[in-house]
């Protein structure tokens, strides 16, 4: 069964709901629902209303909604322009509803923006990349591993606090 979706762009007023939705899809006891969780590589928080603040307001930057017909927020991602190409972010499904193809219609329409809307050539995103089974999943909807590596900020908790010393990301990137 299809769930219909509706898509838009995020407000001040969605920051608390989003930060929930965040901190339940990567966080916790509750992530454990789905198969998105970081809860045995990092505790703390994933994010903030600081951060989903500016998310919302910078330039070039858009936290988008996923609803259902009721209304009910079941996933986001942020979508921004960077280095003269789209980059997907906080991607968060509700985790109970992980599995179902909400993400993969989430990761549609934001790619749709970046090369519609945008008109950039690329998307890319950063992954954890001890991460195998989130990196298959990206890997099968035509992202390349980039093998381009960047440090995990250790020491700043707004990211989490790690339970392990081997994180850093990877980049992946797909031609639009």
């Amino acid at each position: 069964m299809s769930t219909t979706l509706a898509f838009r762009a995020a407000t001040p007023a969605d920051i608390p709901a989003i930060v929930a939705l965040v901190e339940s899809a990567y966080r916790g006891d509750a992530s454990r629902q789905g198969w998105t969780t970081e809860a045995d590589m990092l505790e703390g928080r994933r994010t903030g209303a600081d951060d989903v603040g500016e998310c919302i307001a910078r330039e070039r930057s858009v936290l988008l909604l996923a609803h259902d017909a009721d209304g009910v927020l079941l996933a986001c991602a942020h979508v921004a322009e960077e280095n003269g190409a789209g980059y997907f972010g906080m991607f968060s499904v509700v985790p109970t509803l992980q599995g179902g193809g909400i993400g993969s219609r989430v990761l549609a329409e934001a790619e749709r923006l970046v090369r519609e809307d945008w008109g950039l050539p690329a998307m890319r995103m950063t992954v954890i990349d001890i991460r195998d089974e989130l990196i298959a999943y990206y890997t099968r909807r035509g992202y390349a591993r980039t093998g381009q590596i960047k440090p995990f900020p250790y020491g700043d908790e707004r990211f989490g606090i790690p339970k392990r010393d081997d994180l850093r990301f990877e980049v992946l990137e797909k031609t639009l």
